[in-house]
């Protein structure tokens, strides 16, 4: 499958322009400070707000310009999407925008939000087996019987065009950056960004961010190859057990590191991003900033983007994050 290129973000910037929220590049003075005290001297943060994005992720970005690119006739026959809750909402959200069916398979006992989300905005949900790999088994046996196209979650080359443009914007709002963190369930988000980083600011590094509860991406990285592993991570945007194709070609080629952290970790990400920044972000969304609060040295001194990809966080959520120390 051959992965996109820069023409394609641009395309795409095109295509959904208009559609999608141009998201805010925000430093805060409390988080630089926290980022500091943690270790990583004469750090600066600045956070990419795509939790403010339409359906409050950034994925809603890739399904409008999957969806977009099809043809009426591929349109008509609907579309399959197996997902943990923000792939299904911005795929519920573009298939609302451009007339097409959307059935959505979701883990049983999904996050509620995310849920009631994607059943507002008109996709039929079906909850199946206990985690993200086994809604995806079931949503290729949905979409092999009904004939709808089965939209995955990083083997889409359309969808890692969309995403990118979020790193198209940062860029371009924040030029110098030295780094940028990106979260990692299936990659597209962080392929999109070395891909652009790549193309338009070749000095600037990008750093993908996984939970150490559940590590595929992160481990088929280190090993070149595509591996699966346990996946019991509580942040359900990182809540994937295997590496996928598409993305790890191009985290091999272009990515400067792949970090872990705990899930403790992210949820005291999570409190710091509502106490410094007045600023909701789901587990996913609060682990680039876990991150370089985690690995302080890798960020000592230098100019960091922090991609805040999304905001749909349960109640749960924010009740640990608020009691984290």
């Amino acid at each position: 499958m051959r992965p996109p290129g820069i023409h394609d973000v641009l395309a795409a910037r095109r295509r959904i322009d208009g559609l999608v929220v141009r998201t805010p590049a925000t430093a805060y003075a409390e988080l630089d400070a926290a980022v500091r005290d943690a270790g990583a001297a004469g750090t600066s943060v600045v956070v990419k707000h795509e939790n403010i994005q339409h359906t409050g992720a950034f994925k809603v970005r890739g399904a409008l310009n999957l969806l977009l690119g099809l043809d009426a006739a591929a349109r008509g026959r609907g579309i399959v999407a197996y997902s943990t809750g923000n792939h299904a909402q911005a795929l519920a959200y573009a298939a609302r925008r451009t007339g097409t069916r959307c059935t959505v398979v979701m883990p049983l006992d999904p996050n509620p939000v995310k849920e009631r989300a994607v059943r507002a905005l008109g996709a039929e949900v079906v909850l199946r087996g206990a985690t993200f790999d086994d809604a995806r088994t079931h949503a290729e046996h949905v979409a092999a019987g009904t004939g709808a196209r089965l939209v995955g979650a990083a083997n889409e080359p359309a969808l890692v065009a969309g995403v990118a443009t979020a790193t198209l914007e940062l860029l371009e709002q924040d030029p110098d950056l030295d780094v940028l963190v990106v979260p990692v369930g299936g990659g597209s988000g962080a392929t999109g960004a070395c891909l652009v980083a790549a193309a338009v600011a070749p000095d600037v590094q990008v750093v993908a961010v996984q939970s150490d509860a559940s590590p595929a991406a992160h481990d088929s990285w280190r090993a070149g190859e595509l591996l699966s592993r346990p996946n019991r991570t509580r942040a359900e945007g990182l809540a994937v057990g295997c590496g996928f194709g598409l993305t790890q070609q191009v985290l091999r080629d272009h990515l400067a590191d792949f970090l872990l952290v705990t899930d403790d970790d992210i949820t005291r990400a999570q409190r710091l991003y509502l106490t410094a920044a007045r600023t909701v972000a789901e587990g996913a969304g609060a682990a680039a900033l876990a991150a370089v609060l985690a690995h302080p040295q890798r960020f000592a001194g230098r100019r960091v983007g922090v991609v805040c990809s999304g905001g749909n966080a349960s109640e749960a959520e924010l009740v640990r994050a608020l009691g984290s120390a």
